[in-house]
């Protein structure tokens, strides 16, 4: 956990050779808030579905017409 440029209160989550592989996304105001959003995250059991969003939710091919 750690205190951004604005102050407020972030994780990050490291494997051991010291890549963040995870990190809050947000800051939060409050350190306690901070704590439970690590709370949640290292309390996933090892089960937790994982969702392969290439695949099953990818979008579909558009024209190149339809592209921005």
């Amino acid at each position: 956990m750690y205190r951004d440029t604005v102050g407020e209160y972030r994780w990050r989550l490291k494997h051991e050779n010291g890549n963040v592989i995870a990190d809050s996304g947000e800051g939060y105001r409050k350190a306690v808030d901070c704590r439970h959003g690590i709370m949640i995250i290292t309390s996933l059991p090892g089960t937790t579905p994982v969702v392969d969003m290439t695949t099953q939710y990818a979008e579909p091919e558009l024209e190149n017409s339809e592209r921005w």
